[in-house]
């Protein structure tokens, strides 16, 4: 059963700066081609604020996932209880546990009723690392220990880090308190290449990177 959804998660509401000055990105800028938003992704910055503080991170990785026609798309066997974000509209979080061990944190794209989304794979740490490294740290670790390049290096670090979890499925990553924001980074180089981690699909080229990033998946 998916997780109560927040207040009216799919209104167009008006996207307010925050204190810093920075608005969330609009619902246009997800309502289009699949692989123009994961280029376009690269450089922006993914923002959670949650109850133990504020967390954001520099997007330098994704990969496009792209309808029904897509193996690797969980839109694959068609509309589903757990899929359904990615039917809906535009700029919606599609968050969902793989292998029943990591949160994965997708931005739902293009219009309604055109299944397809774009994974967040890794960011470079920018607020709130102290925080990140308290959430990295196992019995095992210490988060103290980690790299900061590590910290966000993969998709199930990067959610751990920002305290993404089921309970952000749906969310409107235009106006809640997990977005995407244009903080005038600097424009990235980038490179494509085929996606990782799966086993169908693997034919197409649809993951890119910052290729002067030292936190992109190895």
């Amino acid at each position: 059963m998916l997780p109560p959804l927040p207040s009216a998660p799919f209104s167009v509401s008006k996207r307010r700066p925050d204190r810093r000055g920075f608005a969330p990105l609009p619902r246009s800028f997800y309502d289009r081609a699949t692989l123009k938003v994961a280029r376009a992704l690269i450089g922006k910055v993914l923002v959670h604020d949650a109850p133990d503080g504020r967390a954001s991170g520099v997007i330098v990785e994704t990969e496009a996932y792209i309808g029904e026609s897509d193996p690797a798309c969980h839109a694959a066997p068609g509309p589903t209880r757990r899929n359904a974000p990615l039917y809906g509209p535009p700029g919606i979080a599609y968050v969902y546990l793989n292998y029943g061990i990591h949160y994965l944190v997708n931005a739902v794209t293009e219009s309604d009723g055109h299944p397809a989304a774009v994974l967040i794979r890794a960011l470079e740490p920018k607020e709130g690392i102290a925080l990140m490294r308290r959430r990295r740290s196992t019995a095992r670790r210490s988060g103290d220990a980690i790299p900061e390049a590590d910290l966000c290096r993969g998709p199930g670090n990067l959610t751990r880090a920002l305290a993404i979890d089921l309970a952000r499925n749906r969310y409107d990553l235009t106006s809640s308190a997990l977005r995407i924001e244009d903080q005038a980074e600097r424009r990235r180089p980038v490179a494509w290449t085929r996606r990782i981690g799966i086993n169908v699909g693997i034919e197409h080229e649809w993951r890119v990177y910052a290729t002067d990033s030292s936190a992109v998946s190895r």
